[in-house]
């Protein structure tokens, strides 16, 4: 079984800044991707970011330039660093594993953390 813990999550203003961490543990495939979602009230989960093996990175449009995707191997943790938050951030961020193992898919979710930007 994988368990995902994520931190870093509370209430900044507008312009600030939050770290998010989300280390897991378990037994998973070291070639993996892990990722950042999140979900506001009354929408759907929406891809922030992911960072698979060898540290190839996708972002979502809407936070290019001021969130940073990163990943510490050794920690089997993955950041997120976001800067210059915007009230339509506030959101519950979750993280995932994700990896194959030939013709199976597995992936894995963490409890999601709350973020709230105030305007």
């Amino acid at each position: 079984q994988v368990q995902l813990v994520e931190s870093g999550g509370g209430l900044v203003q507008a312009g600030g800044s939050l770290r998010l961490s989300c280390a897991a543990s378990g037994r998973f495939f070291s070639f993996n991707a892990m990722g950042w979602y999140r979900q506001a009230p009354g929408n759907q989960r929406e891809l922030v970011a992911v960072i698979a093996s060898g540290d190839r990175t996708n972002y979502a449009d809407s936070v290019k330039g001021r969130f940073t995707i990163s990943r510490d191997n050794a920690k089997n943790t993955v950041y997120l660093q976001m800067n210059s938050l915007k009230p339509e951030d506030t959101a519950v961020y979750y993280c995932n594993i994700r990896w194959a193992d030939g013709s199976t898919t597995y992936l894995y979710w963490g409890q999601g953390t709350q973020v709230t930007v105030s305007s």
